[in-house]
């Protein structure tokens, strides 16, 4: 039979997706569910597997992955930051590269797009055979745990409920572009097949890799390409290999690049979580910001028509177009003239961002700058409820804004689960009283707010 791309489950003769098991007609009942399939998603199945822990996990494969970033690009990320992550690492994507004759090394080969969606389908197989192609529409609490609703189907009652929905509900669109029609405007996470554009004059608005790696893709592709940015784009530069012990000392090697300040942050995000609010905050919101990766540069300089110190402060539709007024920092405004527009300006974690959250639940979550305050294993207010991925980042730091975070978040979170699960097993654990963790380690009311 005929199995859907991504997906472990098959196709059926309706052309629906056809359940390897009947579906009850009430609701199913489950230790442990995990919304998104993606790194995060994936390597914490891995982790319950190992632990033998039942769970049901919800998504498509490195969808956000396969569908919302351009083929042909390469990935920032240094070889040994990049990869799923299973308990003693016998699936890894340097594995997978050895398997399939693919160029490795920890620094120096940069990565590509689809060798790492690859990877990912493949540890899925291999992991996480039990995955689930079906789409979460709502989130409820009962007394008898966290409810799932779904587009089809019962729904699902789980007693904890991993979030690791990565990024793509949080695509973030200035507000003075916002109102424009999606077919003169989108977001960067909108295209995976750039081709669309040959012949055609597209601006492309942002200063970091996605604006950058789209421009050249554009280019390549045969669009007359602009990017346009406030500032000036700061491309970081190759690494000279071998590195001298100096060089090892002085800018040590991390997950998050070559530093002593991502080192820590990379190692230690338990200390990071101790940190005053407003600390981490700053950090998480101020740290690695724009910088396109050294390959961006040959795809960019000389080949695109960049705008550099131009700010957009209006847009209109014109004729078959758009209109863009840009600014610079001087005050002076010119008109842009352009077919599209794609804006590569980033992402915003939010809990509003996530749609099949209800008004009733989020109101239940202490957060602070939109996103849930943590204990130290991923807990939010809501006993059972956890969050891992860029929505965890302004408690535990940003390497858990990346897919090596899952590296810290999958062992954690599962020795946890085991942990709760043999305690409530227990003589003692059953009839213990239950205090939520996250407001054990919450600061005192008043100091964060939503």
């Amino acid at each position: 039979m005929e199995t859907v791309p991504g997906s472990s489950l098959p196709i059926a003769e309706d052309g629906g997706h056809a359940a390897k098991n009947e579906v009850p007609s009430v609701p199913d009942h489950c230790e442990v569910v995990i919304i998104g399939a993606g790194p995060f998603g994936l390597s914490i199945a891995a982790h319950l597997r190992a632990q033998g822990i039942e769970f049901r996990i919800f998504g498509k494969a490195m969808n956000t992955w396969a569908t919302q970033m351009p083929r042909g690009m390469q990935l920032k990320s240094d070889g040994f930051a990049t990869s799923l992550y299973d308990p003693g690492r016998k699936h890894s994507y340097e594995k997978y590269c050895a398997d399939h004759g693919i160029p490795y090394d920890d620094l120096g080969i940069a990565p590509t797009i689809e060798s790492f969606i690859a990877h990912g389908l493949e540890f899925q197989k291999a992991l996480v055979p039990n995955l689930e192609d079906r789409t979460v529409t709502a989130i409820e609490t009962s007394s008898e745990g966290h409810v799932l609703k779904f587009a089809e189907g019962p729904d699902c009652v789980a007693k904890s409920l991993i979030v690791a929905a990565g990024i793509s509900h949080f695509a973030h669109i200035p507000e003075v572009l916002s109102d424009l029609p999606r077919t003169l405007l989108s977001h960067s996470a909108d295209h995976y097949d750039l081709s669309v554009f040959k012949g055609r004059k597209v601006a492309v608005i942002g200063a970091g890799s996605s604006a950058a790696d789209v421009a050249g893709l554009l280019h390549q592709a045969g669009a007359d390409t602009h990017l346009i940015c406030r500032g000036i784009i700061w491309f970081h530069n190759k690494m000279n290999l071998p590195r001298t012990l100096y060089e090892r000392l002085r800018w040590p090697s991390s997950v998050m690049g070559p530093s002593w300040r991502s080192f820590l942050l990379a190692k230690f995000p338990l200390l990071f979580h101790r940190f005053p609010v407003e600390t981490r905050l700053k950090i998480v919101r101020t740290y690695l910001g724009p910088a396109p990766a050294y390959f961006s540069k040959d795809m960019v300089l000389g080949r695109v028509s960049t705008h550099l110190g131009l700010e957009p402060t209006a847009a209109a539709p014109n004729g078959d177009g758009i209109e863009l007024t840009l600014v610079n920092s001087g005050g002076e405004a010119r008109k842009f003239q352009a077919d599209h527009v794609i804006c590569a300006t980033g992402y915003k974690a939010t809990l509003a961002g996530l749609p099949f959250m209800s008004s009733p639940l989020l109101e239940r979550i202490a957060a602070v700058a939109g996103t849930p305050i943590l204990n130290t294993n991923f807990e939010s207010s809501v006993p059972g409820l956890y969050f891992v991925g860029a929505l965890a980042a302004n408690s535990f730091g940003p390497v858990v804004r990346f897919a090596c975070g899952a590296e810290f978040a999958a062992p954690r979170l599962a020795r946890h689960l085991a942990r709760a699960r043999h305690k409530a097993s227990s003589p003692a654990g059953a009839n213990a009283s239950q205090v939520s963790p996250a407001r054990e380690t919450a600061p005192a009311a008043g100091a964060e707010g939503r």
